[in-house]
């Protein structure tokens, strides 16, 4: 039989040996994380880097892409493909609603809400009820605003709902348009630019459409200075939720270019917002006389003697 010293394990004896020769020597355990290089990973220690590492094509966002090319992998030609646009809950709406309405300081809108699974429904919504609010607010505000004048005869004006309607949807789906065009061909010239999808972007300008909601209903108070505070307002909450989401998206590109693209994107906004304004609230109302009744007067008949 062997001894039971010979039964022993002779690493361990050494290793014992070591540490005592060697008090103040390193050990790794295979418990403890091995440290990562400072020099490898600089640029995530940076502040303000650490929420866009999935948008710069880490290995979390690849797995994300993967799970969102599976999950709408039927041919676009099926209702299946456009059914998942829509495969989202009342909570995950609501969760993107406060999100565009109270946006997070140095959070990206798009990683915390949308990237795990865009949809459509909330926009296409959104943009609705816009649509009709501006309509339905913009005719009771003219009508408080003639109410009480005997020459004016309120007639609704129904064209205020095409016109809203081709307005917030071509907003709605052409700025995205161009801007994931405008970042898919910078994305060619500089490697580090962030490509957001296209169904992602129309999904942040859907959202951050939200705030002009209540914004609309609150502009049939007949005083400019307060829908002007509104307006202003309004452009603060969903302009910074755009600026935060597109700024890490061009901030690696040429400085001019990505001020001009941020600058291009608030400017639109704002015209959208002051546009809605001036057209559906603020233009003048041309007063409808109202119909005149002739009297009803006896008549003389007059014969002329020849």
């Amino acid at each position: 039989m062997a001894a039971a010293d010979d039964l022993k394990f002779q690493e361990f004896d050494d290793a014992a040996n070591l540490l005592a020769a060697n008090p103040d020597a390193t050990t790794i355990s295979i418990d403890e994380p091995v440290e990562i290089p400072k020099n490898q990973h600089s640029r995530l220690q940076e502040p303000g880097r650490e929420e866009d590492d999935e948008l710069l094509g880490t290995d979390d966002s690849d797995k994300t892409e993967l799970l969102a090319g599976q999950k709408k992998s039927a041919p676009f030609w099926t209702f299946e493909y456009y059914q998942t646009f829509f495969d989202v809950d009342t909570y995950q709406v609501l969760d993107r609603i406060k999100g565009s309405v109270f946006p997070v300081p140095g959070k990206n809108f798009v990683r915390l809400y949308i990237r795990s699974n865009p949809d459509l429904y909330g926009p296409f919504w959104i943009c609705a009820t816009l649509v009709f609010t501006i309509a339905v607010s913009g005719n009771l505000s003219n009508f408080f605003i003639h109410l009480g004048k005997p020459t004016y005869h309120y007639v609704p004006e129904f064209r205020k709902v095409s016109i809203a309607a081709t307005t917030i949807y071509a907003y709605a789906w052409l700025v995205p348009l161009a801007l994931w065009g405008f970042l898919m061909w910078r994305n060619s010239k500089v490697m580090n630019i962030v490509c957001y999808s296209f169904l992602e972007i129309v999904c942040v300008y859907g959202y951050s459409l939200f705030i002009y909601i209540p914004t609309a209903i609150l502009w049939i108070i007949p005083q400019k200075v307060v829908r002007w505070v509104l307006v202003v307002f309004s452009l603060c909450l969903s302009g910074s939720v755009l600026v935060m989401t597109f700024w890490p998206a061009v901030r690696d590109d040429n400085r001019r270019i990505a001020l001009a693209t941020v600058g291009t994107i608030l400017l639109l906004h704002a015209l959208l917002a002051v546009g809605c304004l001036a057209y559906f609230f603020d233009a003048p109302e041309l007063d409808f006389p109202a119909p005149i009744i002739p009297a009803h007067n006896a008549t003389t008949v007059t014969t002329k003697s020849h």
